[in-house]
């Protein structure tokens, strides 16, 4: 067993009420995807405090921190730190009631429903640790905290940024998400884990006209109607039943006036796959159908298509998460399992494939325990708010505290001096 872990996990509860102290400030102080300029300075002032040699702006917003400790590995741990452009809804005593402007600038609530904030507390947390008890492993350690995952840019900014060039090379990459899940408990997986993510804005033309006079229009409305019926057969007529794949029309925009049909109807769309071949048929079946349809209404121009974002599938090295595995199964026990692929996505693996570095990527469970098991028994888990609902709320006890020895036990399978379980 790591002697990192075994360290280190007697003195966590002295720093659990600091770490729930800032926990807090960044729940209620939340910032949008490449606007985190308050909280990168909180994480940069922090760990700069403790010794890091610390870069910001990497990458527009991120953060950089590197302690070096003699000879061994370069362990990088990554953790995310934007938020949502949604209202909170959970009726908490430090839910966040902030508001921005968007990148349209259009003014949005702001929260961290999907658990950016106990991203960002857990590595803070580890990079003291680490920062305190450095008799006890050596290595290199760098803690990076990362905007703009939630429009899949902040890893490919920082990459473009340099990090290859101005940073150490890491040995192995290291992330977790908190999702929905036994508060205590750590989900693993090798290989695929999250899944490929695109989101695509369709523009669909017509004629404008007068609602009394439909024959002198070539209606978008009708046919952005079509279009979104149409799509859904890809998934239930085009993917092979043995395929995962969902398809999501989550926005349909089109005109001012019940009676004015207008010149034209935006749809946005999202769509996740588990495989490459699947995501690249699905990609020309959408343009396919998009511009067929078009064709049927006579519109005067091909449909618009832009990329909202992109993200790549999580596939977790094999030795790694092996090597991930074995330290959790002797902290954890039966806590840690296997858990099944998320149809999440994530921009955490960019890393990893530019850097050329295996890496590993693992769930952490935010729900209050008995909750959980009594939602379980009686099939009711879809019901327990994840993440990206305006309810999502992780209890801090213990999601804090297990967080933290995850992400210490992972990282001390490379950095800890290993000695035999008593």
């Amino acid at each position: 067993m790591s002697i990192l872990i075994e360290t280190m996990s007697s003195v966590i509860d002295a720093l659990l009420p600091e770490l729930e102290g800032v926990y807090k400030d960044l729940h209620q102080h939340p910032e949008l995807s490449m606007q985190e300029a308050r909280t990168a300075r909180i994480v940069a002032d922090y760990v700069e405090k403790l010794g890091y040699t610390v870069s910001r702006e990497v990458g527009v917003t991120g953060v950089v921190a590197v302690l070096q400790n003699g000879d061994g590995p370069t362990v990088m741990l990554r953790a995310d730190m934007d938020a949502l452009p949604m209202t909170e809804t959970t009726g908490l005593p430090y839910a966040s009631t902030e508001k921005a402007k968007d990148e349209d600038g259009i003014e949005v609530g702001v929260a961290h429903s999907c658990g950016h904030d106990m991203h960002v507390t857990w590595l803070l947390g580890v990079a003291r640790l680490m920062a305190e008890h450095r008799d006890v492993w050596h290595g290199t350690l760098m803690a990076v905290f990362q905007p703009g995952e939630e429009v899949a840019r902040g890893a490919s900014s920082m990459m473009d940024d340099g990090m290859t060039k101005r940073f150490p090379k890491p040995d192995v990459i290291l992330g977790q998400h908190v999702m929905v899940g036994e508060a205590g408990t750590v989900g693993y997986r090798s290989g695929t884990i999250l899944s490929a993510g695109d989101s695509l804005k369709v523009k669909l033309f017509g004629r404008g006209s007068h609602g009394s006079q439909p024959q002198t229009s070539i209606d978008p409305v009708i046919m952005a109607a079509s279009t979104t019926l149409r799509l859904q057969t890809i998934v239930s007529r085009e993917i092979s039943p043995r395929d995962s794949a969902v398809l999501t029309i989550g926005a349909l925009q089109a005109g001012t006036k019940e009676n004015i049909i207008p010149d034209d109807a935006t749809l946005k769309l999202n769509m996740r796959t588990f495989d490459e071949d699947v995501r690249e048929y699905m990609l020309g079946a959408i343009r396919r159908i998009c511009c067929a349809e078009c064709t049927a209404s006579n519109a005067p121009r091909e449909p618009e298509f832009t990329t909202l974002s992109s993200y790549p599938l999580t596939i977790n090295d094999a030795a790694t998460t092996e090597r991930v595995r074995a330290a959790f199964a002797a902290h954890f026990g039966e806590r840690a399992y296997e858990t099944e692929p998320a149809a999440a996505s994530e921009d955490f693996s960019v890393f990893g494939r530019e850097w050329g570095v295996p890496y590993a990527f693992w769930f952490v469970g935010g729900t209050d325990p008995e909750a959980f098991r009594k939602a379980l028994a009686e099939k009711k888990v879809n019901e327990i708010p994840s993440n990206h609902s305006p309810k999502f709320a992780p209890v801090l006890a213990p999601t804090l505290r297990t967080g933290l020895e995850t992400m210490l036990c992972a990282a001390g399978a490379w950095l800890g001096e290993e000695r035999a379980s008593t």
